[in-house]
């Protein structure tokens, strides 16, 4: 029996699968594709779990909402770094990972049916999980340059509208939404009586200027904003698996519900990792970022020999750039060729529902100052042949 439920074969392919069977059958090829650090976790990570095991406890089921001592530094870096001073109507959770988070809020909060407001070009995980949970992904288009047009989601609500998704510092655009517009959609919210979402996985990423502002940290709207973090990019723990999320109380009985299906509890070990994640703190992050910083100004300058066939909006946040070609070839199209000619992976824009146009993302963060040259390098000269 070959039967597939109809639910998972109208999801959306996740397009980095397709992207990384490209790059294993051409050996050889830099990847600008996936969105990794190139540097390790901090050496705190690996002093506090070399003693993982030892006790029997370790291997044990553990609480649902995550370890006591984690959530208590939690607790402090929320307040410290984001403004967000939990009270007894919020609830901090631990989880396998801010996507895992992503999943249960919207088992927490939406019904089949139901629909939830997505910025396009949307993080292509966020629209897979919203058809998932058999719910409508709204795609509201950004501006020029990605930014938030409030009136465009103002348009897109109805009956059925439970959340509003925000990505900020944005993937796959860059770009960072400022503190005066999150809080329109904060305001939004709350007039209409819906949920914030608010993926925060890159935080501490801003460049030349830019601010990260949290969405949670304005007290009128905090029964209705969930805000997601993770562990994965800023300190380098992607394959641990482990992020965290504030949200109202009033949703702890259905995340305890999807989690104890889902996860049970997350991994104690990546728990433990994470703890020493935070012992480090964001002063261990701030060091690199400077690195990146100049790999991406490097990215950008290499990008302008290209002049009018490659326009790059302004991109001060994550580490990605969504370039729009000057071209009539899918953006897919671009992409194999990059790959299979050049031996240079990026994504493609149609993974993020960007489909009249074509636009691919270019991941910088692998790259490091005496590495980007060769990556640049293919890119560059690929895209003269294939575009100009």
């Amino acid at each position: 029996m070959n039967h597939q439920s109809q639910r998972m074969l109208e999801v959306s392919n996740a397009v980095i699968p397709d992207v990384a069977a490209l790059i294993r059958d051409n050996p050889g090829t830099i990847s600008l594709g996936q969105g990794v650090v190139h540097y390790k976790p901090p050496p705190q990570v690996f002093e506090e779990v070399a003693s993982f095991g030892d006790e029997i406890s370790h291997h044990h089921y553990q609480s649902a909402t995550g370890l006591p001592a984690l959530r208590e530094m939690l607790r402090d870096k929320l307040a410290s770094e984001n403004g967000i001073v939990l009270t007894d109507d919020q609830e901090l959770v631990v989880t396998a990972g801010s996507n895992l988070g992503f999943y249960h809020a919207i088992m927490s909060v939406c019904d089949p049916g139901d629909e939830v407001i997505l910025m396009s070009p949307y993080f292509f995980n966020h629209e897979m999980a919203v058809c998932m949970a058999n719910c409508r992904p709204v795609p509201v288009p950004t501006d020029s340059n990605y930014q938030l047009q409030l009136d465009a989601i103002r348009a897109n609500l109805s009956d059925r509208t439970r959340a509003i998704v925000t990505v900020s510092p944005n993937n796959p655009a860059g770009v960072v939404y400022t503190p005066e517009a999150i809080a329109e959609v904060n305001r939004l919210c709350v007039e209409h009586d819906l949920y914030h979402f608010c993926d925060e996985a890159y935080e501490y990423f801003t460049y030349e200027g830019a601010c990260h502002y949290s969405a949670g940290s304005a007290a009128e709207s905090r029964m209705h904003t969930v805000s997601m973090f993770s562990f994965s990019k800023s300190f380098a723990l992607a394959s641990w698996r482990v992020g965290y999320m504030v949200w109202p109380r009033h949703l702890l009985r259905a995340f305890e519900k999807s989690q104890d299906t889902i996860l049970i509890c997350p991994p104690v070990v990546s728990q433990i990792a994470a703890i020493g994640a935070l012992k480090a703190g964001s002063a261990y992050v701030d060091e690199r970022i400077e690195t990146l910083a100049r790999v991406r100004r490097m990215c950008l300058e290499r990008l302008d020999e290209l002049g009018s066939s490659c326009f790059v909006p302004e991109a001060n946040g994550a580490f990605y750039l969504l370039a729009r070609l000057d071209c009539d070839l899918g953006s897919m199209h671009v992409v194999e060729r990059l790959i299979t000619e050049f031996g240079v992976a990026v994504l493609p824009g149609t993974g993020f529902g960007l489909e009249d146009d074509c636009r691919i993302r270019i991941a910088y963060g692998a790259l490091e100052p005496h590495t980007v040259a060769e990556g640049t390098d293919r890119l560059v000269k690929g895209l003269k042949s294939i575009i100009q």
